[in-house]
């Protein structure tokens, strides 16, 4: 049996980012080398997809060094964001791993979308193979880049380590402990926490307590939300967190009546993930890749922007207690059938020995 070919995993920014996509990036680059393939990982300069001069005179020199006996897999935050002709520059076969496409980020002027569009679609023809987290970013990737089916693959994260402890519901409210309305992402205006915070305030004579975790992403987001908070007066009954420790969160997690995420776009939501793990129904909405990965028997999604149909949604939770019951055991069955990162590092692996030459 042919030994594993190396690789080198590059990655703009810290690793240890609270984002979904480094949490990705983290898991795929520690299950490869658990599957013993060696996998060296290229810190690229922060900064990206908008970096400055000498950041991206760095980075594309540091991709230049790669040896050509390596796969090299880029990361969609740089590999979008390069300027093609650097790539031709790269001797060592390239993988580039596309989270979300970097032009259909939200709130994007729309030159700069598409200068990001022109220059993705470039780059991908330069790609030997291009891995995505969801069958919705395929579809993207085909229908507005021309991607060849061929090569795409979907490599859907594995399942969060987490050992959950679903707590059933009690039978009647308790009014010293109401019902956890949890929700987890970026205070990014992508997230759509501002129409989450919305649709609690039209919900407010229920019994319920809301917590919001996330670290601040968007400049100036985090205050906006906090005075909507205040003018929404529910300064004592929804709470923003910020970024917890992962033992919190589980705890969180375990306490949570239900999951409520009011997301403009998601490439995958590893979030889902977690909740799904934990038995905790699921209200979230339409947009990108979440109807692909919130069974319906699990949650109710909502069109993005609704605020109103977003607390009908969350009313109805609180209220049907046998909704509620039924949600959160097709989500326990959901999350129990999860697929594990050793399975996603087996797959990259074949493609990575495929585009060497040991496949079969």
């Amino acid at each position: 049996m042919p030994r594993p070919h190396p690789a080198a995993f590059a990655i703009p920014g810290d690793l240890s980012s609270p984002t979904g996509g480094y949490h990705y990036d983290r898991r795929l680059l520690c299950a490869l080398r658990d599957a013993g393939r060696e996998v060296a990982h290229i810190r690229l300069p922060d900064g990206f997809p908008h970096p400055s001069e000498a950041q991206m005179s760095e980075a594309c020199d540091q991709l230049a060094k790669v040896p050509c006996d390596h796969i090299l897999i880029v990361d969609g935050l740089a590999f979008g964001a390069l300027p093609t002709e650097a790539l031709d520059h790269i001797t060592a076969p390239i993988v580039a791993l596309v989270h979300h496409p970097l032009a259909h980020e939200s709130g994007l002027p729309h030159p700069e979308a598409a200068r990001l569009r022109a220059l993705e679609k470039a780059n991908l023809t330069r790609a030997a193979h291009i891995l995505v987290p969801s069958p919705h970013i395929r579809d993207v990737l085909l229908a507005d880049y021309a991607v060849d089916p061929g090569r795409i693959t979907v490599i859907r994260p594995g399942r969060p380590d987490l050992s959950p402890q679903p707590v059933p519901a009690p039978a009647t409210p308790d009014p010293d402990a109401p019902p956890l309305i949890l929700s987890v992402g970026l205070l990014h205006p992508r997230k759509g926490h501002d129409i989450l915070i919305d649709a609690l305030s039209r919900i407010a004579d229920q019994a319920w307590r809301a917590v919001i975790v996330g670290a601040p992403w968007a400049p100036g987001h985090a205050d906006a939300l906090i005075q909507q908070i205040d003018r929404a007066g529910l300064s004592g009954r929804v709470h923003l967190a910020g970024r917890v420790e992962r033992a919190t969160l589980d705890r969180l997690y375990t306490e949570a009546y239900a999951f409520a995420l009011a997301t403009r776009y998601e490439g995958y939501g590893i979030v889902f993930d977690e909740a799904l793990i934990h038995g905790v129904p699921i209200v979230s909405t339409t947009a990108g890749a979440v109807p692909g990965t919130v069974p319906a028997a699990a949650g109710t999604l909502i069109a993005p922007e609704d605020a109103k149909g977003f607390a009908a949604a969350l009313s109805a939770l609180l209220q049907d207690r046998t909704l509620h019951a039924a949600q959160s055991a097709a989500a326990l069955k959901a999350g129990a059938a999860l697929p594990l990162w050793s399975d996603a590092a087996d797959l990259v692996g074949t493609i990575l020995d495929q585009i060497a030459g040991h496949g079969t």
